[in-house]
């Protein structure tokens, strides 16, 4: 695969997560939540790449991809936040700055990709699907975590009849 077809790619999926994300910001959230998890299975595939007997990347490289995935995490937990509106669903918060976020965070991605040359290509995507395991991960916990709390204080705020607002 070619570098421009590997752009094309990124570019359609993070097309595709701005779209739902988006979206979603008019749209309730049904449930108890757990269609927050369902990236995290999407993933999954992914630990092929990482377990590959291929990979010649030492342990703590590994490591070290899935703590900067980690830091990236932070700003799409910090933006990604749910709330009640009038009609009492819980919807996605509208937050552009997550749309920010979530560009900064790719566009960091591309340039360490461009950086990173001398690296052998499966250990190379190895290190990227542990980047992408430490932000996606920690990011769907958190908001899934954060809805929960506010079904919680919704239910609550039902059964003793006052406004969660």
């Amino acid at each position: 695969m070619n570098g421009y077809n590997l752009y094309v790619i990124i570019a359609a999926i993070a097309a595709l997560v701005l779209w739902r994300r988006t979206r979603s910001m008019y749209r309730p959230i049904r449930g108890n939540g757990i269609r927050l998890l369902v990236p995290m299975i999407f993933i999954l595939p992914g630990l092929a790449l990482v377990n590959n007997p291929e990979v010649n990347e030492p342990a703590w490289a590994l490591a070290l991809a899935f703590g900067l995935g980690a830091a990236f995490s932070i700003p799409l937990i910090w933006t990604t936040n749910y709330e009640v509106r009038e009609d009492n669903n819980i919807y996605a918060q509208k937050n552009w700055g997550f749309i920010v976020a979530f560009l900064g965070v790719l566009i960091i991605r591309v340039v360490l990709r461009q950086v990173l040359t001398d690296i052998e290509p499966q250990d190379l995507m190895a290190l990227f699907m542990m980047v992408a395991f430490g932000y996606l991960i920690p990011w769907r916990l958190v908001s899934f975590i954060k809805f929960r709390r506010l079904v919680s204080q919704t239910d609550t705020f039902r059964r003793t009849g006052s406004n969660p607002k």
